[in-house]
């Protein structure tokens, strides 16, 4: 095959190809590591995806034999911990950490026969949406490299996008892995939680966090998955799955009921991003689907209570990058004034921010009045979305309430920012399934389809993705550079 028929081919279709021997040995590796290590040597000129690349294809990247994913290289979000690789979660208080264990997904995946390809750039600690508070750099939208990727898994959905790597893992914490996926025109998907294991991954906010897939199309994503679903001792929130996840095949949506909740599909959307998302209802009305009005009376709450929950845990999880045990150090007159220089330097603002309001919440005298309520709203959240499950089998919204913003945009408006995850936060305190798909353009510029199913509801999430996505007719070939 040329180059040009190896990058129109999915992950799933290079995977089938490789088990059918039409793929040489190592061939697919090889073209994206030189896409991938491309754009990273050409710095500011390229889309700065990758914080490593893969100097030598590994031996057996071609995948074994039997291998279900066939060789198909992977990258990775810099948070997860990989043996020897630079790991530094988009920080310099952990550049150029090389951590002695590699995480359960990326471990998972790898045995399957997904190589690991190259690290992907974010947002410092996966805190933020635009990949702006990467300490190495945003990175660009391949779409219009005036405008951010999204985050904090941007780089992952950017490199997806640009055809620099086939699929890619990134996080999901309130919106980190279907907000990037909408902003770069790819598929994105956060997991139930406890559905894939958090070992080795480094932690922002515990009850939150999961790993999930950035691919191409719903087929991939489902694939991806597959291989990282499971129980992990190394996991005490880690479950096993109710079923085996499968491919989805669904051509239309008879039966289905789609809830449209105003709270989260009306006010704040921006008028092109609300036309795609109404129109993209339309074709599920054609499919089959019924659409339903449905009500989450605490949604609007739920962008506040994250903004205390997740900094919170972020406080006390963060609590550990000292100077003493792993990644930068700064010497000081004694132990504290050691402490306090490191973090000064280590920590970019975005995250001293977060400390600083997270240990404030849970100070004494303020923790009932900002913790313990912002956990009272959680429950409520979640409340709503199984009552509305009760008339309905999925929720959908727009993904994100804009197209990619310019970058510097909102840099000086924490609001602003946070505001970029309104769509997308509430499944996360729910601790639901919920995937994004390309639905359309408004301007020229992607737009996300959000579907949210209740707990452990994949299997039928990808089916009624795989049925939407076929008749959006997308174009993401015009992202690849």
């Amino acid at each position: 095959m040329s180059a040009d028929d190896l990058l129109a081919l999915t992950a799933a279709q290079a995977a089938e190809a490789s088990a059918r021997g039409e793929l040489a040995r190592d061939e697919l590796f090889e073209l994206y590591r030189e896409r991938a290590f491309a754009d990273r040597a050409a710095g500011a000129a390229g889309l700065n995806c990758f914080t490593w690349v893969a100097e030598d294809v590994p031996a057996g990247a071609g995948g074994a034999e039997r291998a279900p994913l066939g060789g198909v290289p992977l990258a990775v979000k810099d948070l997860f911990c990989t043996r020897g690789v630079p790991s530094q979660s988009g920080s310099r208080i952990l550049e150029g950490y090389l951590p002695p264990y590699t995480a359960h997904a990326v471990e998972r995946l790898a045995d399957a026969g997904a190589p690991l390809l190259a690290k992907t750039n974010q947002d410092e600690f996966a805190m933020g949406s635009s990949t702006e508070n990467s300490a190495f750099g945003p990175s660009l939208n391949p779409w219009d490299r005036e405008r951010v990727p999204g985050g904090s898994s941007g780089g992952s959905a950017a490199a997806v996008a640009a055809g620099l790597a086939p699929w890619a893992l990134g996080t999901d914490t309130g919106g980190s892995i279907r907000q990037p996926a909408a902003l770069c025109g790819v598929v994105g998907l956060k997991p139930t939680y406890g559905a894939v294991s958090r070992y080795g991954m480094i932690a922002f906010a515990s009850s939150l966090d999961q790993a999930g897939p950035l691919t191409r199309d719903v087929r991939d994503c489902a694939l991806l998955l597959a291989h990282m679903v499971g129980r992990d001792p190394c996991d005490a929130t880690s479950l096993e799955p109710r079923e085996e996840i499968a491919l989805p095949s669904a051509e239309d949506l008879e039966g289905i009921r789609f809830g449209v909740p105003e709270e989260l599909a009306a006010e704040g959307i921006e008028d092109g991003v609300l036309a795609s998302f109404r129109a993209s209802l339309e074709r599920a009305r054609e499919l089959g689907a019924e659409v339903h009005d449905v009500h989450l009376p605490h949604a609007p709450h739920a962008l506040s209570a994250y903004y205390v929950l997740a900094p919170a845990e972020a406080s006390s999880n963060l609590a550990r990058f000292d100077g003493v045990r792993y990644g930068l150090r700064v010497d000081g007159r004694d132990l504290l004034d050691m402490y306090t220089r490191t973090r000064h330097d280590g920590f970019g603002r975005e995250v001293k921010r977060r400390i600083m309001l997270g240990t404030y919440a849970l100070s004494s005298g303020y923790y009932d009045a900002y913790y313990g309520r912002a956990q009272r709203v959680r429950t409520k959240i979640a409340d709503d979305f199984r009552e509305a499950f009760e008339l309905v089998d999925f929720i959908v919204t727009p993904t994100a309430p804009s197209v990619a913003f310019r970058l510097g945009e909102k840099t000086a408006d924490p609001l602003a920012m946070y505001l970029n995850d309104y769509c997308t936060v509430p499944m996360s305190l729910a601790g639901i399934p919920a995937i994004s798909i390309p639905c359309g353009l408004s301007e020229g510029l992607p737009v996300g389809f959000q579907i949210a199913g209740p707990a452990f509801s994949e299997n039928r999430l990808f089916e009624v993705a795989h049925a939407l996505e076929g008749s959006f007719e997308f174009d993401g070939a015009q992202a690849r550079v």
